[in-house]
């Protein structure tokens, strides 16, 4: 379903526009649209960065043992909690030695998605979320989850040794021979789970916005005709549309945070079996 861009898309490439075409230009990239050189997910992309970082200095600034701030509990609710759900309780839980280590890349990934989610609550003229709005923001978030366990893999085991543990880490003849078998299978595991990673949060995310837009079509398509009936009839219809909506609204807060905690658990498990003594 084609959506025409936001109005924050337009006023950039109305800025931008032209910087964007001459580099695209200089790399031999032909944009899909010349007159929207810097697309919508890749805009809204850009504002989920800037509203973290922003998030982040201001954090930063207000830290404080005695007296933590609103902000800073939130922040420490992320990291960790009673429920044990948090970024560094699900890294613990998975990872055998030296879990903290990787809270700073995939808390980054973990907020980036909870924030750009969260950009599709309101959807209209002005924001949408990056991860429903395009296949290619889940699929970069998927292909840097990727190349870091993997990378982790090879640090940890070396890269042969990482090799090895696709194929069971064979100790004798017999596992040898399993490790025929063993090798491709595990590898082609691994590799999909750049597939399994996108299409999760892609789909979610872009159904739960469709739906969304859907109903909200259908409930304003219904009090127009009852307007067009009588007035006392559309009043009484345009309740729906003004209210129903708040329940589709909940729904997408909901969902945005269980796909924010889905891929804080998968790149957690990922990162674990790929630094685990043996994997499979």
């Amino acid at each position: 379903m084609h959506e025409p861009p936001t109005w924050l898309t337009q006023f950039v490439n109305h800025h931008l526009g032209h910087y964007a075409l001459a580099l695209l230009a200089a790399l031999h990239i032909q944009p899909g649209n010349p007159e929207l050189p810097i697309p919508d997910h890749v805009v809204m992309a850009v504002v989920v960065v800037i509203i973290g970082t922003i998030l982040a200095l201001v954090l930063r600034s207000r830290l404080s043992v005695e007296k933590p701030g609103a902000l800073q509990q939130v922040a420490e609710m992320l990291l960790t909690n009673p429920l044990s759900f948090g970024i560094k309780d699900l890294l613990e839980e998975n990872i055998q030695h030296g879990a903290s280590e990787f809270i700073p890349f995939v808390g980054t990934i973990s907020v980036f998605v909870l924030l750009g989610n969260l950009l599709g609550v309101f959807p209209g003229s002005f924001l949408k979320a990056p991860t429903g709005a395009s296949v290619t923001v889940p699929l970069a978030c998927a292909v840097l989850t990727f190349i870091h366990f993997n990378s982790q893999g090879v640090r940890r085991h070396g890269l042969l040794g990482y090799l090895l543990t696709f194929a069971g880490s064979p100790k004798d003849f017999a596992g040898w021979i399993l490790a025929i078998l063993l090798f491709p299978v595990e590898l082609v595991s691994t590799s999909a789970r750049i597939l399994s990673l996108t299409v999760r949060l892609w789909a979610n995310m872009f159904a739960s916005d469709l739906i969304y837009l859907i109903f909200l079509g259908l409930l304003a398509g219904g009090a127009s005709f009852g307007w067009s009936k009588s007035q006392v009839l559309g009043i009484v219809l345009a309740v729906f549309p003004a209210t129903i909506p708040i329940l589709f609204i909940g729904l997408h807060i909901f969902v945005s945070f269980i796909q924010a905690y889905v891929f804080t658990v998968l790149p957690a498990v990922y990162l674990g079996l790929a630094t685990a003594e043996e994997h499979g």
